[in-house]
């Protein structure tokens, strides 16, 4: 077992945690990121981004996130490719501990372990993933104009997703486990007013196919029930709509969360309620979940890291 002491620890990479190192490096602090059990974040399982300011001709999301780390590296960044396993809030300053049981000692800590999306679990979602299977309409609607789409889930999130992509996508259905929408009724009201979006309920998706992509979904209406019955559906995309769980089982009991497990931040800062406790990005965000929004709260993050160091003389 080791132990260092660090002015500023990343838990974390993506674009808030390479942002952060950006940052953080430039103001001298030698910042140091643990990359985590995904380096480079959820972009590097992307394939071309057009949404990221810089990139007028796209970019695909491994190259840019390794883009990214470079530049915190080149500015004095050390970057670790392990993770963080447990820390201790408790008392400052602050005892975290990697997977080999190696220990950072540090004076701030910044937060950017992000968010994942949830899955149905089928293999072909994972076959298809980078070909037609998104759980970001935002990020990947543009792909799909005058196309065919489906979206699986009923509350709020596949609402929205499926609005997004109504204004984008020739067709999109809507694949609902349940009888009814649980969304909010304005969000229920917005998808019914929409001409091109179609609600399958009683549906639930039980694979998809296609040759070099997503051509099609199988769906079984009433699932094990008598009147059960299998239709498949026509379409270019497949988009899960069914939520995002942050990265934040490490620090649950540490700092605050809210129900969903996003790490609570003293907005407009990024400073959470444990003094020297910064959060960036995704698991502190269930709202936008954007690339350039993540980047933007890493920056924030590093500063208000920066000024804390600064105010405490450490």
């Amino acid at each position: 077992m080791t132990e260092e002491r660090a002015k500023v620890l990343i838990i974390g990479s993506g674009p808030a945690g390479y942002t952060a190192g950006i940052y953080a490096s430039r103001a001298n602090l030698n910042p140091v990121i643990y990359e985590g059990n995904q380096p480079g974040g959820q972009l590097t399982q992307t394939t071309e981004i057009e949404n990221f300011p810089g990139y007028p001709d796209g970019v695909q999301g491994m190259e840019m996130m390794q883009q990214l780390r470079d530049q915190a590296e080149r500015f004095g960044a050390r970057v670790v490719a392990r993770l963080i396993d447990s820390v201790d809030f408790s008392k400052h300053p602050f005892r975290c501990v990697d997977d080999r049981g190696d220990v950072v000692v540090a004076d701030t800590v910044i937060i950017s372990t992000g968010a994942s999306a949830k899955y149905l679990g089928l293999a072909d979602e994972e076959k298809y993933k980078g070909m037609g299977v998104s759980a970001c309409a935002t990020c990947d609607g543009f792909f799909y104009r005058k196309k065919n789409v489906a979206v699986v889930g009923g509350g709020d999130t596949a609402c929205e997703e499926a609005l997004y992509l109504s204004t984008l996508a020739k067709k999109v259905y809507m694949i609902v486990r349940k009888d009814y929408l649980r969304a909010s009724d304005i969000m229920k009201k917005r998808v019914a007013e929409r001409d091109n979006i179609e609600i399958l309920y009683n549906c639930n998706t039980v694979g998809l196919f296609g040759e070099d992509g997503v051509e099609g979904a199988r769906l079984v209406r009433h699932l094990g029930k008598p009147d059960q019955e299998e239709l498949n559906i026509q379409i270019d995309g497949f988009f899960l709509g069914i939520g995002h769980k942050p990265n934040t089982d490490i620090f649950k009991g540490q700092i605050d969360m809210d129900d969903e497990g996003y790490i609570k931040v003293n907005s407009p800062y990024t400073s959470t309620n444990v003094a020297g406790v910064f959060a960036a990005g995704d698991c502190a965000d269930p709202i936008y979940r954007q690339a350039v929004s993540a980047a933007g709260t890493g920056c924030r993050a590093a500063i208000d890291a920066e000024r804390y160091i600064l105010e405490n003389n450490l």
